[in-house]
This record gives structure tokens, sequence and C-alpha cells, in this order.
């Protein structure tokens, strides 16, 4: 049976050379890095120079990175440490009391984070989005606060790859920080995560004006398990696993040496696959217009100018996407009903749900996202299979 994987936002294939250059570390190449002996050290070389190959990519130092188990950790890191700096009213009811800014499309890891910390007693504003999925810079400009301490919003989503206007945002809080530390008010620290974003966009740290930055391994051809986080040198942020001293006292835990090797070859390789960016989009453009054009009644969510170009979120309204999934994949076909982390929830879309698309509808989408394997003739056949579930699907409803 052909098989054709359009489902590369969930994870990515790893790349023969990421593959090839971590291969030794599984053997010969074992030491511990924490090690003073020679094992150690052919280690730690290898550490540091991915720490160096990664900061590279950000334009930061690399005593700015931190290595952490994906993007999970890293959010929850951000969200937890940088609330923890502060003393909450749980534990002390005169003390102030910090408030938190994010989005209401975040990946489940950065609102479950936020609500674990609003257990004890932080406060959290959710901003709501328009219907393409785009947060307001003047609704971050109104919900900022004396107590605000953390802004946390998405590069880009996962699920319908809208681009969220970052850079802009951290423009705007330079001036925001300049003026409250004339107030001597804490300073707001401003987070992304850029997960989805990093095979795509420019993700140096200085023009977005972010002081940390979450990214994943599996999302650019890399390992899974391995993930980065960068902490602008001077971010007061509170550790959330303890043990070791690893990691600039910042993440406790022997280091996964080969994912820390395969995540800096693959985000070694990144600007070799941004070549490829103009074919995929194309074949991303061929794909939602062949869809439009044959099957009635569908419809792209999100953004069509602020989009990641590997993204197609379609709503096909009168059946199930769970449904439509399971048929295409009968035929080889992988796609997703939204985000991987989420798929075995029955509750519509959490993203597009805050783009006021109705229940009925989100529970129709679904979610092509190609990459740099991904041929004219798959999508050819992808859409031959697909006209002709939908027709199925629609008869045995009755639509």
């Amino acid at each position: 049976m052909k098989k054709i994987y359009l489902d590369y936002a969930a994870t990515t294939p790893m790349d023969e050379e990421v593959l090839n250059e971590i291969m030794p570390y599984f053997s010969e190449k074992f030491g511990n890095p924490s090690s003073v002996h020679s094992f150690g050290q052919e280690a730690l070389e290898a550490v540091d120079k991915a720490r160096q190959q990664v900061a590279g990519f950000l334009n930061c130092s690399s005593s700015e990175i931190i290595f952490t188990s994906g993007a999970t950790e890293s959010n929850n890191l951000v969200v937890k440490g940088i609330v923890g700096k502060v003393q909450t009213p749980k534990s002390n009811p005169q003390s102030f009391i910090p408030h938190i800014i994010t989005s209401s499309i975040e990946h489940h890891c950065v609102l479950n984070s936020c609500q674990a910390v609003e257990k004890d007693g932080v406060e959290a504003t959710y901003l709501k989005v328009d219907k393409d999925g785009l947060v307001s810079i003047e609704d971050v400009k109104k919900t900022v606060k004396e107590n605000t301490v953390l802004i946390s919003i998405m590069y880009a989503n996962n699920e319908v790859g809208t681009i969220e206007p970052i850079a802009e945002i951290g423009d705007l809080l330079k001036e925001i920080n300049s003026e409250r530390e004339k107030s001597n008010l804490p300073k707001i620290y401003f987070h992304t995560d850029a997960v989805q974003a990093v095979n795509y966009l420019d993700c140096d740290v200085n023009k977005l004006g972010v002081d940390l930055l979450s990214l994943s391994g599996h999302k650019i051809y890399g390992p899974k398990g391995i993930g980065a986080l960068y902490i602008k040198q001077g971010t007061k942020i509170k550790p959330i696993q303890h043990g070791g001293e690893h990691e600039f006292k910042m993440r406790a835990g022997t280091h996964n040496v080969p994912g820390i090797v395969g995540l800096g070859k693959a985000i070694s390789l990144v600007s070799e696959h941004r070549k490829k960016i103009e074919r995929i989009k194309n074949l991303r453009d061929y794909l939602v217009e062949e869809i439009l054009k044959n099957i009635p009644n569908a419809f792209l969510n999100g953004s069509k100018e602020f989009r990641l170009p590997h993204n197609a979120n379609i709503s096909f309204k009168g059946i199930e996407g769970e449904s439509l999934l399971m048929l295409l994949d009968q035929e080889g076909i992988a796609v997703s009903t939204g985000s991987a982390c989420s798929s075995a929830s029955l509750e519509p879309s959490h993203v597009l749900s805050a783009m006021r698309i109705p229940p009925e509808v989100a529970h129709s989408s679904l979610r092509f996202t190609l990459g740099k394997d991904t041929k004219k003739e798959d999508i050819d056949f992808v859409l031959k299979v697909l006209i002709k579930k939908v027709g199925k699907l629609r008869e045995i409803s009755g639509m």
C-alpha cells in the first residue's frame, strides 16, 4: 500500500544526517558529560558543540541555552519558574500577586501550566483571538497590569498555522518595560513557544525581542525527547526540577547526549531545509485550492496571509473529522484532526473554538501538514482519495 505522511506538525521523520550523527553516542561514545575522565569529556565536547549550534541559530550566547526533554518541559519551566521567583498569596496572603498573560490558543502545556499556577494564587489572563487566530497587540497592551510578570504567546499555532506578531509584541514590551523601570515595577518577561516556527520563520531572539524561547527536536527532523530553552541572561527564573547542578543549575538530570547531539545537527540543517519552503508552500496552496474547488462546503480555517507555509486546516461540513481521518488512514494517508497531544479528546479543538468556529464545524476539521519530502504525486493521490471519502461519508449522513 502507498504510504503518504501529511502530519509533519505532529512529528517529523529523523533526517538521515541526524541519525548518522547520533548513532556513535549510543555505543562507543557513551560517556557521561559530568564525568572528568576522557569518556565523559568526549561526551561533554559533543554537548557543548550542540549548545553552540542551537545558540548560533537563535543568535544568542551558548550560556543562554539549556537542554530539556522537549517543549512541554521547557514551557512548564517558563511558566512555573518565572512566577516561582515571586511569593504567591497561598504562601503569604500579604505578598505580591503575580499576573501572567497568554493566549487562548496556546498548546496545552502552556495553558495547563498557567492553570496550575492559578491554583497557587497566581492571576492569569487568556487573550482572545480573532477569527483567523491572531492575537491583537492592542489587547496585549490593555491587559498589562502593574503585577504582570510574564507574557507567553506562541510564535505559530500548531493546529491552524497562524503566525503571531511576536516581534511587534516584543517592541511593545521594550517600551512598557522601559517605563516600568522608572516606576520600580517588576520587568515583564516575554516568552514564545517557537516549536512550529523553527523550520520556517526567523527565530533570532534579538529581532523577536523575547526573553525566553522554546523549541523541540522532533519537529525539525531531529530525535524525540529532546528540546531546548533559550533563557536571556539576567532572567529571574526558578528551577522546577531538582538534583544535580546540570544545565547551569537550571535542569537537573544526566544529559541525553544522543538527543542533544541530534538536536544540534538537526538545527544546523534547518537552513538547508528552508530552501524547500517555496516548493512546500506551492504544494500546500495547490492542495487547498483543489479541495475548495472540488469539495462543496469545505472551509479553510485560519489566516491566509499570516500562516505557516506547510499548514492547511480544513473543515468538511456535515461529516466527522475523526471518521474521515480513519478512512484516509485505511488508504495509507496520515493526517490529523488537530494537535497530536489532544487527539484522544472528544472535545472540539480549543483553538477552533477560540476562533469562534461552531462545534459541529470544528469536529469536521482535518489538519494537513506537508514536509520536505512531500511530492506533487502524493498530493494528487490524497486529493483523489479525499474527494471520494468525503462523498461517501456525506452520502451516509444524508447530506
